[in-house]
């Protein structure tokens, strides 16, 4: 198979989908790096759970400050206009639909839209957290991953099989190999890697890929 695009590619990928002025709630962990690479001449406006719209990048190593943090612990800064607010607060944007797109990550996305991104196995998290709401309240939802596991296995699957997230929220995947939108129940394929065909794509794919009209090469910068 080719090679596989990195994170910082799928994140750029990403980025390039989110409108000028979003309001933009992004997962804990891979899913921040979309902040990274928001394209020129657009804005997002950032919320995070913990209390915080209209934050900023990471400050430069050595400068950063403790008592301002994102909702995984990382410190960012602040743009002009941020506001703070209650832990509950921001849990009534998100619940209230004020959030134009959240980007998750996942461990596995079935061809209805179901999400689950959480485990409670051996490396698990305590519980699913923020997610579960946010996968309800924003506007559009989508996912970023590898389109495999570490060994190998499907993330992109007919039916979940680890405890759901959301049911039916998930509208687009964007992948290592590929982006999908999810539509009617089925996985719709709108780009992939040029080198790679869409048998091969088919045989890293959990569930049928529906190929509706033309399919656009997945472009991206090195990053």
């Amino acid at each position: 198979m080719t090679a596989k695009l990195t994170n910082n590619q799928i994140a750029w990928r990403a980025a390039q989908d989110i409108a000028d002025g979003a309001y933009v709630n992004l997962g804990i962990g891979f899913p921040e790096k979309v902040a990274q690479y928001q394209p020129p001449g657009r804005e997002a406006i950032f919320h995070t759970e913990n209390g915080i719209l209209n934050f900023g990048e990471a400050p430069p190593q050595g400068e950063e400050d403790w008592d301002l943090i994102n909702a995984g612990k990382r410190p960012v800064t602040l743009k002009p206009g941020a506001s703070f607010f209650h832990h509950a607060d921001s849990f009534a944007m998100v619940r209230g639909g004020h959030l134009d797109v959240a980007i998750l990550g996942a461990y596995e996305v079935a061809e209805n839209g179901d999400l689950a991104n959480w485990s409670t196995g051996p490396k698990g998290v305590p519980a699913v957290g923020g997610a579960m709401d946010l996968v309800h309240g924003a506007k559009r939802v989508a996912v970023i991953t590898d389109h495999v596991t570490k060994d190998g296995k499907p993330k992109l699957l007919k039916r979940c099989t680890l405890p759901l997230t959301g049911v039916g929220c998930v509208t687009r995947v964007y992948t290592s190999l590929a982006v999908i939108d999810i539509e009617s129940g089925r996985f719709v394929l709108r780009e992939k890697l040029p080198d790679l065909s869409l048998d091969e794509l088919q045989a890293a794919t959990g569930a049928e890929l529906l190929v509706a009209g033309a399919v656009t090469d997945l472009i991206v910068p090195e990053l």
